[in-house]
């Protein structure tokens, strides 16, 4: 069976991110061939096209970790009814300077978790149309809006809630087969026939 980096992305910058809470939940319960790299992005600058001539190597060891990946994973908190602004900032150095856009032909999950009943869908519906303009394949369903209540997921990732758990491991194994029929069909270098 093949092992398939997947890259985490986790768009709060919060030290007690509910959805950094959620992250951990799902990489434990993945299937053992998915392989997981979280992908820090709170100390890129503001993105700004002066920077596409001489990018800084924080922006460099960014692009170069998505790029090592098979596939991302993106769990985001819902800002404002939108993705949080450091998340999409991150979007934008990973896709500049045009024509080395690092989310190309990676196969994309997009999840996220609030306390809220709606449990972060607007933000992930911008999420998903950012990532349609970016060529990363998505796994449409299904689709995981998940309302965090105070002792869903501990720090270490287990989840309290039987149903819940079994609805992400299955999230999870959903995911798996996602990027094994995008890596069987795209492949990443598009130099490849």
């Amino acid at each position: 069976m093949d092992t398939f980096k997947v890259g985490v992305i986790v768009g709060s910058l919060s030290s007690t991110s509910i959805n950094r809470k959620l992250a951990k939940a799902l990489m434990k319960l993945a299937p053992p061939a998915l392989a997981f790299t979280e992908i820090g992005f709170g100390d890129l600058p503001l993105y700004s096209p002066d920077f596409d001539t001489a990018y800084p190597e924080v922006a460099t060891k960014f692009k170069a970790a998505i790029n090592a990946q098979d596939a991302i994973l993106f769990v985001t908190p819902e800002y404002n009814r939108s993705i949080p602004g450091g998340l999409k900032n991150a979007i934008d150095w990973a896709t500049r300077p045009y024509g080395t856009n690092a989310f190309t032909r990676k196969a994309a999950a997009v999840i996220g978790t609030s306390p809220g009943a709606i449990g972060t869908a607007v933000a992930q519906q911008h999420l998903r149309s950012l990532l349609g303009f970016c060529n990363a394949p998505q796994m449409n369903a299904p689709e995981a809006y998940i309302q965090f209540k105070p002792g869903l997921v501990d720090d270490d990732g287990n989840v309290s809630v039987d149903a819940t758990r079994e609805f992400l491991q299955k999230y999870m194994a959903d995911f798996h087969a996602f990027i094994v029929r995008v890596r069987s069909v795209l492949p990443l270098d598009v130099n490849e026939p």
